[in-house]
């Protein structure tokens, strides 16, 4: 009895998690459901990060993205979604500008994409997030962004 509780405590959390390898201490939604209905009812901002398990640039940035203490700490302040593979969300909307992968979007309160929260700097792939740096920065960007917009309503 005793094993079987410690295996599950141990590992139960990683399953869970659906971090896909992304960060197994970062408290991931399960679903794109609970994903946006998450965010509606605890009124944070959403990320989603939508990826592939053959790509080599979503290769690249996972290990980078698991091992990073700022991400950690960054994504407190939101819900967040990993979309491997068939996870991928349909609609437009998730593809601002194209289906390349890796892509990070941000999503409001009201559980909507906000377009114009980018990787600042990049004229093509304004979504992809190469560094942890860039990752924490676009975070940092849309905690503030999405705070000025409530206070304007």
């Amino acid at each position: 009895m005793f094993k079987t509780t410690l295996l599950l405590a141990t590992f139960l959390p990683a399953f869970l998690s659906k971090s896909n390898g992304w960060n197994d201490k970062i408290g991931w939604t399960a679903s794109m459901d609970a994903f946006k209905s998450k965010i509606i009812s605890s009124g944070k901002p959403g990320m989603l990060v939508i990826h592939k398990s053959w790509c080599g640039a979503c290769k690249a940035l996972k290990p980078k993205f698991a091992e990073s203490k700022e991400i950690e700490e960054a994504a407190e302040g939101f819900v967040l979604f990993n979309a491997l593979d068939d996870d991928e969300p349909a609609g437009a909307e998730y593809k601002p500008d194209g289906g390349y992968i890796p892509r990070i979007l941000f999503l409001n309160g009201k559980g909507e994409v906000v377009p114009e929260l980018v990787n600042k700097g990049r004229d093509s792939y304004k979504y992809y997030y190469p560094s942890v740096n860039d990752v924490v920065k676009g975070m940092k960007n849309a905690l503030e962004h999405i705070e000025n917009v409530k206070e304007e309503l």
